[in-house]
């Protein structure tokens, strides 16, 4: 039997009709610089083709349920099984999605409860879904099961208690017209308007702004405001508030009112989402939502077997127990023990969410499938990657392919087989330089990928730089910083190290980005984070740099569009007058489908332009605004060389390995590494003068060495201009090029939040007690 996948004539996105086999039943390794074309065929193509042929075998009116993918730009794949996809992705937007949800770690702890929990006295006897606050049985009432209740404060509601009522002392209220009606109403009650708030009657000001009472008032005639006398209903400034953000379709009408609104933990069930009778049964003394709460370390320590457990032990309680053990060991293993099974999925990074579910599947004991993993080490200390390599080893034990998109060089060198795509990104990629073991790669002189493995690029060298000056932070406690003291050296590069969860991302991006005392001490501060640039299509790579208004600019300055009376304005796809009005300037229309899902076809009117016809005939140097929209950075760079608002802008995103994005890409289709280095570019095009200080997030996840090489210069760049950069991260040989290494830990959760060692790249590597200096002196080794 043939053991291979045979891939023929694969074109999607960038790819140039690859042929390429794959062998089945092996860790195959993707790789190539940022853009090359890597997910394009291991997700775009194989796992879209796999797909596609599942979704087939499905009956039609049970498609349109699933989430499909489209079908990929292929002449044929064979050999072909079953695939699964790790991605990733953010946590899932719902607050009520949980780790213990993701790994179904709940569902047995829900079943531990309610077949084995102490009762009180009395009490009757709770099915399982009584223990969760996503089913009506376990949800508390007043908080519906999210453990949060949004209500307002005096405090927000008034934010300058000496202004009267007329002077606009309730902020919450609305204005003009509205506003005006609700103070004649508030006079007619017989309430002084004119009185400054805080010399107001407390019964008055806790009736005004909380009351759920709406009486009707007769308002008699004012001159200026109204001819006739009427009945006024009254709102107090909470139910107005609430009504807004029940009610009103106005996105800004309900952003103005949550400005009024502060979530609280819920009195009722005390933040657990459950309801009175779930907490009051307890598993060795603790109620499920201290259970919740625990770390997974804690869990296991209180579920685990042991030896003062008597005889007639409960057998149920054991048998959960022991599967419960069974499943979190595996994330014990990948390093995860720090999370707790309460954590919401909304605070997960992408790489703690992709290894959850990694563990999750090697419980499901499915054999025969391929599983499709996109860069599953990014995000991950050294130390951690190792435990991940042996679920991934145990994976493919149990029968199963695995495809892995990854930059990490220790996990391309286990890989069984590797696939190098490149030689460029975008246009300059889409190729397979190399199919076959590892070893074959030192013979493919133009890949990047064979220069980095291999040794044969050079290393970033500089002289190490003098700090001129220290910030000193004293007594931090937050999250698992407990009364933390770290002094951070100025005009350097500091690199803040740790397995994950140590607190790394909560010192940098937590205390010394919101820490009013830093603040002080530079003239500006920039926060350079994977938070997307925009959540909407039309959110894109030009506007967001802000380059897209010297292009508008270039057009409107055009003959034909000075003759047609065209502004800058015009050019925009977000404005009725230049915009396509079938698609509203989105480029797409949505198709809904009867059987299937509905789906989105390019507008059939500008064909996905998004300007109408008018807006197309202004061209400049022969290229209308919707074709310098498509083209990529490297050629936009060359066809706008001598137009200098623009020109700074695409040298810096080219200097930061972006050069294959295009202008128009949308946001929604950037990883978070690219809309990290998005926001970097930015900064750097900004010619600003003073002290600043830079505070990134893990910059090279998702990076090729070779794009991490570009990155290394651009941040060392910005600290010889002067400023100071602070970067948390897990690249060893980004950590080497620091002037100045911070250590967190020993471990995660409550084992970190201690600094282990401080001092140069040299003398952290020689330090006893860190989990990264064995890691970091191996490298510095040149191992």
């Amino acid at each position: 039997m043939d053991h291979v996948v045979r891939v023929r004539g694969a074109s999607e996105h960038n790819l140039r009709d690859v042929d390429v086999d794959i062998p089945r039943d092996a860790m195959v390794v993707f790789t190539g610089v940022s853009g090359s074309g890597k997910s394009s065929l291991a997700f775009g193509t194989l796992y879209a083709e796999a797909q596609r042929r599942y979704f087939e075998s499905v009956a039609p009116y049970a498609r349109r349920l699933l989430q499909q993918v489209g079908a990929p730009h292929v002449q044929e794949i064979t050999g072909l099984p079953p695939a699964v996809a790790l991605q990733q992705r953010r946590g899932a937007p719902s607050s009520r999605s949980t780790v213990g949800t993701i790994t179904t770690l709940s569902n047995l702890l829900r079943m531990l409860y309610s077949r084995a929990g102490d009762y009180p006295p009395g009490a009757e006897h709770l099915a399982a879904e009584a223990f969760s606050p996503n089913t009506v049985a376990g949800a508390c009432p007043r908080c519906h099961g999210l453990g949060v209740v949004h209500d307002v404060t005096e405090e927000l509601l008034v934010p300058d208690p000496t202004l009267s009522i007329r002077d606009g002392a309730i902020a919450a209220w609305p204005g003009a017209w509205q506003g005006a009606n609700l103070r004649s109403i508030v006079t007619g009650l017989g309430i002084d308007v004119d009185t400054p708030w805080r010399r107001l009657r407390k019964k008055d000001r806790d009736w005004l702004l909380f009351t759920d009472e709406q009486p009707s008032v007769l308002i008699k005639p004012e001159r200026d405001r109204v001819d006739h006398g009427y009945h006024g209903k009254f709102w107090s400034a909470r139910k107005h508030v609430m009504h807004v953000l029940a009610d009103s379709t106005s996105e800004r009408m309900r952003e103005r009112a949550l400005r009024f609104v502060r979530d609280a933990p819920c009195p009722t069930c005390h933040g657990s989402g459950l309801r009175p009778e779930a907490l009051a049964v307890t598993f060795a003394g603790r109620s499920i939502a201290e259970v919740n709460a625990l770390s997974l370390v804690e869990v296991v320590a209180l579920l685990r077997p042991s030896a003062e457990q008597p005889e007639e032990s409960h057998e149920v309680a054991v048998r959960i127990c022991a599967d419960l053990v069974a499943r979190i060991d595996v994330l014990l293993d990948l390093g995860l023990g720090y999370l707790s099974l309460g954590r919401s999925s909304t605070t997960l990074s992408p790489g703690e969410a992709q290894r959850l579910r990694i563990a999750t599947q090697l419980r499901s004991g499915l054999f025969g499938v391929v599983y499709v993993l996109d860069e599953p080490s990014a995000g991950l200390h050294p130390a951690d990657a190792a435990p991940l390599l042996d679920v991934l080893d145990r994976l493919k034990a149990s029968g199963n392919s695995l495809f892995v998109v990854e930059h990490d060089l220790d996990v391309v060198r286990r890989a069984d087989w590797v696939v190098d795509i490149g030689p460029g990104a975008g246009e300059g990629g889409g190729r397979v330089l190399y199919s076959g073991p590892v070893a074959g790669l030192e013979e493919i002189e133009e890949s990047a990928t064979s220069a980095h493995l291999f040794g044969r690029s050079p290393r970033f060298e500089h002289d190490l730089r003098t700090p001129q000056g220290w910030l000193s932070l004293r007594g931090v406690s937050r999250h698992n910083l407990d009364d933390v003291s770290v002094d951070v050296p100025l005009c350097v590069l500091t690199a803040v190290t740790g397995v994950s969860g140590s607190g790394k991302s909560t010192l940098v991006t937590g205390v010394l980005a919101e820490d009013p005392a830093v603040h002080e001490s530079f003239d500006r501060l920039v926060l350079v984070d994977q938070r997307p640039i925009g959540r909407t299509p039309r959110s894109n790579l030009a506007t967001y740099t802000g380059m897209f208004d010297a292009v508008r600019r270039l057009f409107a300055a055009t003959d034909e569009a000075r003759a047609r009376g065209y502004g800058a304005g015009r050019f925009s796809f977000n404005v009725p007058e230049g915009r396509c009005e079938t698609c509203q300037g989105e480029g797409f229309v949505s198709v809904e489908l009867l059987f299937l899902p509905g789906t989105y076809a390019p507008c059939s009117t500008c064909h996905g332009a998004r300007y109408n016809t008018e807006t197309l005939e202004v061209t400049y140097r022969g290229k209308d605004i919707a074709e310098v929209l498509a083209m990529s950075v490297d050629d936009a760079a060359t066809f706008l060389a001598d137009v200098a608002p623009a020109s700074r802008s695409l040298e810096t995103l080219r200097d930061v390995g972006l050069g294959y994005l295009r202008l128009g890409q949308p946001a929604t289709e950037l990883s978070g590494g690219e809309a990290q280095r998005i926001k970097l570019a930015t900064e750097l095009q900004r010619a600003r003068r003073g002290h600043a200080l830079y505070l990134l997030d893990e910059p090279t996840t998702g990076l090729h060495p070779a794009d991490v090489a570009l990155l290394q210069r651009q941040l060392h760049q910005l600290v010889d201009a002067g400023n100071t950069v602070v970067v948390v991260e897990h690249d060893l040989d980004t950590v080497l090029t620091a002037d100045w290494v911070i250590d967190l830990g020993p471990g995660g959760g409550g084992a970190g939040g201690r600094v282990v060692a401080a001092g140069t790249p040299a003398e952290v590597a020689a330090s006893s007690g860190s989990v990264t200096a064995p890691y970091l002196a191996r490298r510095l080794a040149g191992g």
